[in-house]
């Protein structure tokens, strides 16, 4: 198993529950489950049914598993169709598989993954507020009239008959 660079990353693995600051250089892949905030000039790799809940910096980052957080890729952030991501995103270039779940804002381009640690702050990087829908008042069904059915006739009685 090996990186884009064809180097071997590190990895934790799928029974390790691990919690607080992660920072490497070259590559790691997560299968297990990871709390805490992510800091990489590397590539990071969330397997397949791995639970990451982080706020994330890393100059390229795979997604197969899931992700809660904020992340900020410098190069290329890249979700695969098992993805479910759920943040706020910032990237010079982002690739969506079909299948992947992704709710949040993302910023896409190359002044938006040039961007440090402070530009990850809270106060920068908030999602927008989003408006409740208003419901569309519904019209009171009618019967559709047949036109090839007889219409009733009508009878006139005479009251002076």
């Amino acid at each position: 198993m090996s990186d884009m660079n064809g180097e071997s990353p590190t990895v934790i693995g799928a029974d390790a529950n691990f919690k607080g600051e992660l920072s490497f250089d070259k590559s790691v892949r997560i299968e297990g489950n990871f709390e805490g905030h992510i800091h990489s000039k590397g590539t990071l790799h969330i397997a397949e049914g791995a639970v990451v809940t982080a706020n994330v910096e890393a100059t390229n980052v795979k997604i197969e598993g899931a992700c809660k957080g904020n992340l900020q890729v410098s190069e290329k952030l890249h979700m695969m169709a098992s993805a479910k991501v759920e943040g706020d995103l910032r990237t010079s270039r982002l690739e969506i598989a079909d299948g992947a779940i992704f709710v949040g804002n993302v910023v896409v381009g190359q002044s938006a993954g040039a961007g440090t640690s402070s530009s990850m702050s809270s106060s920068s990087f908030r999602p927008s507020s989003v408006s409740q829908p208003t419901p569309i008042p519904r019209e009171t069904p009618r019967p559709v009239e047949d036109a090839n059915r007889p219409k009733p006739q009508e009878n006139r009685i005479s009251a002076g008959s």
